[in-house]
């Protein structure tokens, strides 16, 4: 009995995500223009990248630079929701086409898939009230600074803090956040996406004092999808020049495309 097509790469997909070996579909630019389709896997539930709007239709960053891919490739976009563990195993097995679902760029991770060059990034860094001048990490000295416990911000501020800085961990961003909001530090580590929101909420209260580290995300391909990879590569060339991706960028996250991300390659 032949299995169809949706029902192999289901069960392919299934067999990735637990670890398994699977067989991996490789995309045709071709094929994509003959459908006149191109299946864009994304996260719903990371915001300000992926979120679901008031209709329930996905939206965010990642939205708007999937739909302008698939006007640039000159078809239609359909955005697929994927989750975290499963994204790369719903492109490993031809689920989907193409991820643009804020994925960073890592050794581990391109060794399973194909990265175009970056189209975002998220950056850690100390921000504070803009009242409170910090040049550097020697200026935590006695500061009071808060961060989400065992996180890439609280390893970031541990491996440059003085020794008599005040960093006081808590369970969750949120957390970490009301310390900053309430008064009770007047510091925080914390990603430019967390921020973003912040300052949305508070009036743009809040700026960077300086960079920990940062990690770009690329739209990521199956192995052997060659020609796609090219005419992603030249979509995010053109992206980056015409400014397209400083206007998205701004739109969610309130500043054009970050220099660390323009200068990756």
């Amino acid at each position: 009995m032949k299995l169809n097509r949706r029902l192999f790469a289901t069960l392919a997909a299934s067999a990735l995500a637990a670890g398994l070996a699977g067989p991996v579909l490789a995309t045709d630019l071709a094929a994509i223009e003959s459908a006149d389709t191109v299946k864009i896997g994304m996260l719903v539930d990371f915001p300000p990248f992926g979120i679901l709007d008031t209709a329930g239709k996905p939206d965010g960053y990642d939205a708007d630079v999937a739909k302008a891919l698939g006007e640039y490739l000159g078809v239609k976009a359909e955005i697929v929701p994927v989750t975290g563990p499963n994204r790369i195993p719903y492109l490993l097995s031809g689920q989907v086409d193409v991820l643009v679902a804020s994925l960073g760029i890592t050794k581990e991770r391109a060794e399973k898939v194909n990265f175009s060059k970056p189209y975002a990034g998220i950056s850690i860094a100390v921000y504070g009230d803009k009242a409170t001048p910090l040049a550097d990490a020697a200026a935590l000295s006695g500061q009071g600074i808060a961060v989400t416990r065992a996180s890439t911000q609280d390893t970031g501020v541990t491996n440059v803090a003085p020794a008599d800085a005040d960093i006081r961990r808590f369970d969750d961003d949120a957390s970490a956040v009301q310390a900053l909001m309430s008064g009770q530090v007047k510091l925080i580590g914390a990603s430019n996406v967390v921020m973003s929101q912040v300052n949305a909420a508070a009036g743009d209260r809040f700026d960077k004092k300086f960079d920990l580290s940062s990690q770009v995300q690329g739209i990521a391909v199956a192995p052997g999808s060659d020609a796609l990879l090219e005419k992603i590569n030249a979509f995010v060339a053109q992206a980056k020049s015409d400014g397209m991706l400083d206007k998205v960028h701004e739109k969610w996250l309130g500043g054009p495309l970050p220099e660390f991300v323009k200068t990756a390659e």
